[in-house]
């Protein structure tokens, strides 16, 4: 908030340039009751330094806050409350919004660096389950986050392309496959293979060996088993795209396991040179004792690499072709040690840079109160999640409002938010238990309740003729506008602590909050009311729309503007 900002200044020259302006800024709080001002000034701090009580130090600074800004300063024990101008205020935040647009909020402070997002990274020739929508919606929203502060974001598909399970899936092929049925319904079919080899192994052990020599095959290079491969992937990614286009997330690379096949020898040698490798139960690995880790399995007694050798491959690959600042992993909570294990790998190796990796851990998608698991059959298909929601979505516009003109786009647009919502609303780290009903409630902390908060505000503009490029000057006193406007004020240090903490819940969280301000305002005050002050009432609600509609699209949501 530039209002911190002044005060901040202000307390600068008052105390000499004793504390940088950056410190006096981070400790400006704003109160909780709106009757202790605006902003508060804790003198706890100065303390020390001045060798004063900090009440009276609270005294002596009081009346060195002199600006048209603050209206009026109060000193309540250790505490300067101060309190804003607020037609001065609400003008000026109005102004900028109604100039900026989608730009309000913006910051610049990733000066234009390079993030890699590992972020969705499904496993080919398997459902795309509600599990995989968590590292899909927080990390698209994590991008799109970090580029409104100015980084540009890297969106990496990881996909689980490799590894024995595809030669098991080239055995289940040649003995039962039909090419037509997989490509009607490559996922379904594909994973009825996969099944199948499994329940025929257990009377046919010999079939494991089958499956081990296929993809030893894969490995070397077979035309056959490459050609079978390439074309699992191409079904699996034709069936992926369909459900990221209904979610609008695109990627800009989808280079998955099997892409650093030719990558991992480099790995085992730089370790090898560097005399990080130690053999154990004739498998080679990198002790991390020093780092209270348990060693590192870099190369199995059979020679094979593993899931580590292949993700230290993929983090020197990412930063001598994307010289990233940061390098995000967006992954379940449960790899948290291969992740704390990867970095300090690569920190033992000498790669300083190990430090801009971080892994961004989340809970798991539970149904009734169970992990969902696809052997066990507790899967939830997400595609089948978003057509539901899309379908219940359509029926509600129907009784609602059954003359809306485009209602199966609308109905798109608030089913996949519902179900994008849900999850971005809780604190990553949650786990979330599966409700269909709870996503799609248009009262309470859901999606429907913001879009339709969203789409009521516009029908506000188009009944007051609302016209942003307007010249008139507002005549308002802007009292009972005041909590929205405030909460407006607030957006770009929302956006900031989102995009520091990687958690977009805080933007979900503001939006609910703005939301909510501005229906209690709506329903206190008559904002199309023909008189001097409906300019400046207007003029507000369409500073709620944009911020919502922003707010929103940081999400991967979108705004319809009827609904």
């Amino acid at each position: 908030m530039y209002f911190k900002k002044e005060l901040a200044e202000i307390l600068f020259e008052a105390l000499k340039g004793e504390i940088p302006v950056q410190d006096l800024e981070r400790l400006i709080e704003k109160p909780k009751n709106s009757e202790h001002g605006d902003l508060a000034f804790p003198c706890f701090t100065l303390a020390k330094l001045k060798k004063k009580a900090p009440s009276q130090i609270a005294q002596e600074l009081s009346g060195k806050i002199q600006s048209d800004t603050f209206v009026k300063v109060e000193v309540v024990g250790a505490y300067l409350n101060v309190f804003l101008n607020k037609k001065l205020v609400a003008e000026q935040v109005i102004n900028e919004i109604i100039a900026q647009k989608g730009d309000y909020g913006s910051q610049g402070f990733g000066q234009g660096g390079i993030v890699t997002i590992d972020m969705s990274s499904p496993n080919i020739a398997k459902p795309f389950s509600m599990g995989h929508l968590r590292s899909t919606v927080i990390g698209n929203s994590i991008s799109l986050i970090m580029e409104k502060c100015g980084y540009k974001p890297i969106k990496i598909n990881h996909l689980g392309d490799w590894g024995t399970q595809f030669g098991k899936l080239i055995a289940a092929y040649k003995h039962w496959g039909d090419a037509e049925k997989v490509k009607q319904n490559p996922i379904k079919e594909l994973l009825a293979l996969y099944v199948k080899f499994h329940e025929e192994a257990e009377g046919n052990p010999a079939l494991e060996d089958e499956g081990r020599a296929w993809f030893k095959k894969l490995e070397e290079g077979d035309k056959e088993a490459l050609s079978l491969w390439q074309w699992f992937r191409d079904e699996s990614l034709k069936e992926f795209s369909r459900i990221y286009d209904l979610m609008n997330v695109t990627f800009d690379s989808y280079a998955g396991e099997a892409f650093y096949n030719d990558k991992m020898d480099r790995v085992v040698k730089i370790l090898m040179e560097k005399q990080l490798l130690t053999e154990s139960d004739q498998a080679q690995v990198v002790l991390l004792e020093e780092e209270q880790l348990p060693p590192c399995l870099i190369k199995k007694s059979d020679g094979a690499t593993l899931y580590a050798t292949r993700d230290l491959a993929a983090a020197l690959y990412r930063k001598e072709n994307y010289h990233f600042v940061q390098s995000l992993y967006v992954v379940g909570h449960e790899q948290s040690l291969h992740f704390k294990q990867l970095i300090a790998v690569l920190k033992k190796a000498g790669y300083d840079w190990a430090e801009e990796m971080v892994h961004i851990p989340f809970g798991m998608m539970l149904k009734d109160g169970k992990k969902m698991s696809t052997r066990k059959g507790k899967v939830v298909l997400l595609e089948e999640v978003l057509n539901e929601s899309i379908a219940i979505a359509r029926k509600n516009i129907e009784e609602k409002n059954p003359n809306l003109v485009n209602k199966d786009e609308v109905a798109k647009q608030v089913g996949v938010g519902a179900v994008i919502f849900h999850d971005l609303k809780n604190n990553r780290m949650n786990d979330i238990e599966f409700s269909l009903e709870e996503m799609l409630r248009f009262e309470g902390e859901t999606g429907p309740y913001l879009q339709y908060t969203y789409a009521r505000a516009c029908s506000i503009l188009r009944k007051g003729n609302w016209q942003d490029e307007s010249t008139e000057t507002y005549k308002a006193s802007w009292e009972k506008e005041w909590k929205v406007v405030s909460m407006l004020m607030e957006f770009s240090n929302v956006v900031k602590r989102a995009c520091e903490n990687y958690d977009p819940s805080q933007v979900a969280k503001y939006i609910v909050d703005l939301a909510q301000a501005f229906n209690k305002y709506y329903a206190e005050v008559k904002v199309l009311e023909e008189n001097e002050e409906r300019y400046a009432r207007l003029a507000l609600v369409y500073s709620v729309t944009v911020v919502i509609k922003e707010g929103l699209r940081l999400l991967g949501m979108e705004a319809p503007e009827e609904m």
